[in-house]
Parts: C-alpha cells; structure tokens; sequence
C-alpha cells in the first residue's frame, strides 16, 4: 500500500528559485500534501536543520510577504496539491489573525498548523479559519495527558497533527506499539491523522501509513537542500526521497 505524504519545506529556503524546484520535485515524488513553513526566529518545535534554515532565509530580509507570493506560485503551478501553512503564532497574530488567514485563503491555503496556538485558546484562528475556507489542524504533542487529549479529540477538528515523540524535529523516530497507541487516542474523536516528527525512510514510512491519513516528514527534505548544491542534483535527490516515502 502507497502512502499518503505531507511534505514540509521552507518558504524561500535558500532562495525562491531552489524552494520552488524543492517543492516541484516532492509533488513528482508523489506528496499530495505540501506543509510550506514560515521562516520564523524562534522555531521552538524544530530541530537544527529547520533553524537553521530559518535563520539563512531571515538573513537574506525574508519578509511574511514573500512566503505569501511564493505560496500563490506553489498554487498556480499545482492547483491540485493541497498546502498548509505551518508556523508560529506572532507571524500570525502581528497582522492580526483574521487578515492572516484571509490572506492565506487567497494565496490557496487550505489548512493552517500552528503549534504555539494551543487548541482550546487559539486567539480565533479556527474560526477564522473556518470564515475563509480553511481548517485548523492542532498538533498533539506525545507527552500530552490523556485528559488534554481527549478534550482536544472532542473538539470536532477533521485533522490533528501528532507529533509522535517528545522533544524537537530532526532525530529518527522510533515507529512501536506505544506510538501506535498514541496514534490511536489521537484519532479516538473522529479526526484524521498527520503523523510526523522524525520519519526519514520508507521503512517507518510503511509502518506509520496504515495508522494516519498522512506520513509527515520534513527534516529529511531540509537536509537534502542544506547538502546540494546542484539544482538537478537537487531536484532528483528531492524526488526520489519523496518517492522512496510514498511507496
């Protein structure tokens, strides 16, 4: 059985030329998901690889703007692709969260991730959200009580994001009953589930599909940019990851 791939990436990272070749090579490879990240100065869920692709992006006069501009383009060129935004809640909230998420919808966003929004006091976001044609998609952290957790399910979201270990992105994660049984308090309410944090071959890939909606990985593809140089050599490197991750 194929699995279902939310592929993650840096808006602008390194530049806008390479993140577009990135995010044209994960839909060769077969994602049916892009989750386009916001470079932000304080990525506290992300790994190394993430920060640190912020941080180059931020160098350079990254502006919330251009990831605008760079996600219209991702639209146009694949209308079929569905795309999230992930990012943090100031990038958010600074524009105010109603403009945000209308600005989003625009540019053809149809979901938003935003970890530091916690789901029971999220400012509006769902609701706007909701007002523009999108969906709110809370991430459940692993260390999260039952209690939480089952307050969260019964909320009605059609997707929740669990983040299958404790800690930052990056690391290898290992795919076993306890992270089943995470997955499955998780989906306990009805909604869908994302599944990430960590995956970076096929193998976790073929365990973790049958459980989730959709196979998240991200700092696998982060580190592919970060070690080419080549634009062809990128782009070939991109796809058959994503490939190897699909299949």
């Amino acid at each position: 059985m194929s699995s279902n791939l939310m592929a993650h990436l840096v808006a602008n990272y390194p530049d806008e030329n390479t993140a577009f070749t990135v995010a044209k090579s994960l839909v060769a490879g077969g994602a049916s998901i892009l989750e386009i990240q916001l470079p932000f100065s304080d990525p506290n869920a992300d790994g190394p690889l993430i920060q640190n692709a912020c941080s180059l992006t931020l160098e350079k006069g990254f502006k919330t703007k251009d990831a605008f501009n760079f996600i219209k383009k991702v639209h146009n060129a694949f209308p079929e692709i569905t795309i999230y935004i992930m990012s943090y809640g100031s990038l958010a909230f600074t524009p105010g969260i109603r403009n945000f998420c209308k600005t989003a919808s625009e540019c053809g966003v149809k979901g938003m991730i935003i970890p530091d929004l916690p789901f029971d006091n999220d400012e509006g976001l769902t609701q706007a959200c909701k007002e523009f044609g999108m969906e709110n998609i809370p991430v459940a952290a692993y260390g999260m009580s039952d209690e939480r957790l089952c307050k969260m399910t019964s909320f009605g979201f059609k997707h929740i994001y669990a983040a299958l270990r404790a800690g930052i992105t990056g690391t290898q994660t290992k795919i076993d009953d306890s992270t089943l049984d995470f997955i499955k308090k998780v989906s306990a309410g009805g909604a869908k589930v994302y599944g990430g944090f960590g995956i970076q071959n096929g193998e976790q890939s073929k365990i973790l599909s049958p459980y989730v909606d959709a196979v998240v990985a991200g700092s696998v593809f982060v580190k592919i940019v970060s070690e080419t140089k080549s634009l062809d050599e990128l782009a070939a490197k991109i796809t058959a990851k994503a490939r190897e991750l699909t299949n």
